[in-house]
């Protein structure tokens, strides 16, 4: 079984009521779910529990947010180390992507992920052996 890692954009549209792809972002955490496929970062946690509160995305109660967190933190979760700062520097130079993304990259792949799911980055593009694949394009 190969590893899938899911970045914050997915979670957080999985909680978005109304959103056009939350019902994509459901079905692809169910079925990493029911696999025992899926990890998350703690940078994933951080990202959700700061985006998910924010009136201007779904604003949800803080109660709710800490009971999707918990449900999330279930998943596998790679806590960075500190080599893997500079190792996110290197591959965001030379990758030309952004240092957070970067940190997703080092993350996914220090879990031994074969995909990570995204929004934020080229689909199809492989990364450090990790093939990125949006979710919700066309060709997924």
């Amino acid at each position: 079984m190969s590893a899938e890692f899911v970045d914050t954009n997915v979670w957080l549209y999985a909680y978005e009521g109304g959103d056009p792809r939350q019902p994509v972002a459901i079905g692809l955490l169910q079925r990493l779910r029911e696999r025992d496929a899926g990890r998350i970062s703690v940078q994933v946690l951080q990202e959700f529990a700061v985006n998910a509160a924010r009136p201007a995305k779904n604003g949800m109660a803080a109660d709710e947010v800490r009971e999707a967190l918990e449900s999330m933190c279930d998943w596998p979760c790679y806590r960075p180390l500190p080599p893997d700062v500079p190792a996110a520097l290197d591959c965001a130079e030379a990758n030309k992507i952004s240092f957070w993304d970067a940190m997703i990259v080092v993350s996914a792949s220090r879990l031994g992920c074969s995909i990570i799911w995204t929004e934020d980055l080229n689909d199809g593009q492989v990364i450090d052996g990790v093939t990125i694949k949006n979710p919700f394009a066309e060709s997924a």
